[in-house]
């Protein structure tokens, strides 16, 4: 059977480990709705993007079937974020299968032309927490856990998405090797950006390590930090999805007394704590991996904090 290696072209056009992964799970994604195959993860997704079927791939990759599935999914309620995300990776995998010249150059560039279905912008209100209520929140991720492990994890989630700001699709795609020490200061790395982490924070994130380390063997560098519980506390060692992680804060939220609030809500509130209590503007600005602080700046007045 004739096999394409996605994971040795991708490199060519991106060099970001997150979007490498966001893209694998797309095209897998697309090969579970379209082909019909099974759906893989972690180190099983990484074997199937190194095999990618030939015989599979020319008969699904058109961009009739690619306007199909993104119809899918805006249906299914994906955001224009994350359909933007979708077409890139078929689009990424049909220009790199026309490089190698499996696929004609005009297959690749009417596959190019398919254009994100419009997608109805949700009206829901901006929140803006209060450093008490984001406390609360955090305490109750963790009074809603049923098991030791799941209140380890429930509390790096939540602290995480509290005081770091981080989007949801960003923890969920953090791995253990993505943790590195610079200058004596534990940091994330996401996208390129090095992200300073929290006492608070690592010394959570150490506790989690715990729990998931097994036969005194820390966990893969290639797995990711936050993981799926079995009922019964029994770590997965499949990752938590950023719907995973946005059920963890809803159920906190509702629990907190809070009514809806959603990760975005977390991220905003966060930068206002962070600013309301002096943390400079350049720190902030880190945190949030912007190019520059003047975009910082616009955020920041965007809330009414300026």
């Amino acid at each position: 059977m004739q096999l394409f290696d996605f994971t040795a072209s991708l490199p060519e056009r991106t060099g970001s480990s997150n979007t490498q992964r966001a893209y694998y799970r797309w095209v897998d994604r697309y090969l579970v709705d379209k082909a019909g195959l099974k759906p893989t993860h972690g180190e099983a997704r990484l074997k199937r993007m190194g095999r990618l079927p030939l015989k599979s791939l020319e008969k699904h990759l058109t961009a009739k079937k690619l306007t199909e599935w993104l119809n899918t999914l805006a249906a299914e309620g994906h955001g224009r974020q994350s359909l933007d995300q979708a077409r890139a990776a078929i689009v990424t995998l049909a220009e790199l299968m026309a490089n190698d010249d499996i696929i004609s150059a005009q297959l690749a560039a009417q596959i190019r032309t398919v254009s994100v279905p419009p997608v109805a912008k949700k009206q829901v209100p901006e929140r803006l927490l209060t450093p008490d209520q984001l406390k609360d929140i955090m305490q109750a991720a963790r009074d809603i856990a049923t098991s030791e492990n799941q209140l380890a994890r429930n509390a790096v989630v939540s602290t995480v998405l509290c005081t770091m700001a981080l989007r949801r699709e960003e923890l969920s795609a953090a791995r253990w090797g993505d943790l590195s020490l610079i200058d004596g200061q534990v940091v994330l790395h996401i996208d390129g950006s090095a992200v300073p982490v929290p006492r608070n924070v690592l010394s959570l994130v150490d506790r989690w390590r715990t729990a998931i380390t097994t036969s005194g063997r820390d966990p893969l560098p290639t797995s990711p930090i936050v993981r799926r519980i079995w009922k019964g506390g029994r770590i997965a060692r499949n990752g938590l999805s950023a719907d995973g992680i946005w059920l963890i804060i809803r159920d906190a939220a509702r629990h907190a007394g809070q009514g809806h609030v959603t990760p975005d809500d977390l991220r905003r509130s966060a930068v206002a704590s962070m600013w309301e209590s002096g943390v400079p503007i350049e720190d902030i600005s880190q945190l949030l991996r912007h190019r520059s602080v003047l975009i910082t700046e616009r955020f920041i007045a965007r809330l009414g904090l300026g």
